[in-house]
């Protein structure tokens, strides 16, 4: 067998419609989704694809740049770019780990490919065929286009939660939270679960919560089936002083997100669930390293959502599989997305889970058009400032925040 050698690393940076816009702590993703999707060639006809939040120009600019590190590298050679693309001391100066992840996916694509196998296999064989999937809930703005959508109260949460467990059939529901008040938010909590009835819940805002209202938040959820308390204040040490004084496990995709980070954690505990994010780790290996240290220490783990589309999803997909102490449905925003740039569409859910891509690689393949149209879509619409509410020209979070949006505030919204 011919080893293959990259050749070519092209960024495509693409936009993608959201039923509506979703608000969270630090701002909103403003009705679409902006992603870089990345191919990498091989001098033996193979391509690979990987995916990366974000995009625009700069992306583009930063996968360019890293074509000198990459040209002629085999890509079975996964450690060997790990340390080209992220050694640890350089990286105080270019932080690339998420450049890293979208090639690691693409590069385990290809290895895939060349020998005809699923991801799964690489990684070590899959335990489980699907990954059941949390109803991941935001409040939402209207769609500017027909108004839909929205999500501000209690009674809008709840019919949207139960439309989504109608529709796609989730068993578990998790509430993006920090956009309104603490009080409003924990009777919105309170509504949802009540009316998912025996479904576990779990709630997330972000880190956005002081110390203090954290605590008296947990302990008014206690008495609820809960999954677990997801970042609901900033800092190892401010997630310490709540662990100390809820009765509910703690969870973190924010303060856990590298190994240095699990080591402190482990030593001096803070958070019980460690949520692994395939980009914000630096790629599906060092997620599966992860897992297994927290197998070893006995810290729960699952699979965390930074915005997906159907590459990305992949990658979640095969980590998902491969992981035997994944007991915890997985997040995905997926179910927000009007459309995918992925050859079939959107991939399905049934009875709340995504099926494990059984094909070469990730499984997944571009559909050409898509891509081209979504990349043109970009290109008319431009990026979008993450960390801003389009509901509060001006306003900015603070950490932990103070300065909550209005609940009664229901005036139309352009951006």
């Amino acid at each position: 067998m011919k080893r293959p050698k990259i050749t070519d690393v092209r960024a495509t940076t693409i936009a993608l419609p959201l039923e509506a816009p979703l608000r969270h702590s630090n701002g909103a993703h403003w009705g679409r989704f902006v992603r870089t999707i990345v191919e990498v060639d091989t001098d033996i006809g193979v391509t690979g694809l990987g995916e990366m939040g974000g995009g625009g120009e700069s992306a583009e600019a930063a996968f360019r740049a890293l074509k000198s590190y990459l040209v002629g590298h085999d890509p079975f050679e996964l450690e060997a770019m790990r340390f080209k693309i992220t050694n640890p001391t350089a990286s105080l100066y270019n932080n690339r780990t998420q450049l890293h992840a979208a090639l690691e996916f693409a590069c385990i694509d290809i290895v895939g490919k060349v020998l005809n196998i699923p991801a799964y296999d690489l990684l070590g064989g899959k335990l489980r065929d699907t990954i059941p999937f949390a109803s991941y809930l935001f409040f939402r703005l209207p769609n500017q286009e027909n108004g839909q959508g929205e999500v501000r109260t209690a009674d809008q949460l709840v019919e949207h939660a139960l439309a989504l467990k109608k529709q796609h059939g989730f068993q578990a529901h998790k509430l993006k939270g920090g956009v309104f008040p603490p009080d409003y938010e924990l009777e919105a909590f309170h509504a949802l679960a009540h009316a998912v009835g025996s479904d576990p819940v779990r709630y997330d805002p972000n880190g956005a919560l002081s110390v203090e209202d954290a605590i008296r938040f947990g302990r008014g959820i206690e008495n609820l089936k809960n999954d677990y308390f997801e970042d609901p204040t900033w800092g190892l040490n401010g997630m310490r002083r709540v662990r100390a004084n809820v009765k509910i496990p703690l969870a973190t995709n924010t303060v856990v997100i590298n190994f240095e980070q699990l080591a402190a954690n482990i030593l001096n505990p803070a958070v019980d669930v460690i949520l692994l994010d395939t980009t914000f780790w630096g790629g599906i290996r060092p997620c599966i390293k992860a897992a297994g240290v927290c197998e070893t220490f006995q810290l729960g783990i699952s699979v965390h959502s930074s915005g997906e589309l159907g590459v990305q999803l992949a990658s979640m997909l095969h980590m998902g599989a491969v992981i035997p102490n994944l007991v915890f449905t997985a997040d995905a925003h997926y179910h927000h997305l009007m459309d995918d740039i992925i050859l079939g569409g959107p991939m399905k859910y049934q009875d709340g889970a995504i099926q494990v891509p059984t094909g070469p690689g990730l499984g997944v393949e571009l559909d050409r058009d898509k891509l081209g149209q979504y990349a043109d879509y970009y290109k008319s619409t431009g990026g979008y400032p993450y960390d801003r509410d389009p509901a509060r020209p001006g306003w900015f979070s603070l950490v932990p925040n103070t300065r909550w949006a209005d609940p009664a505030d229901s005036r139309p919204v352009k951006y």
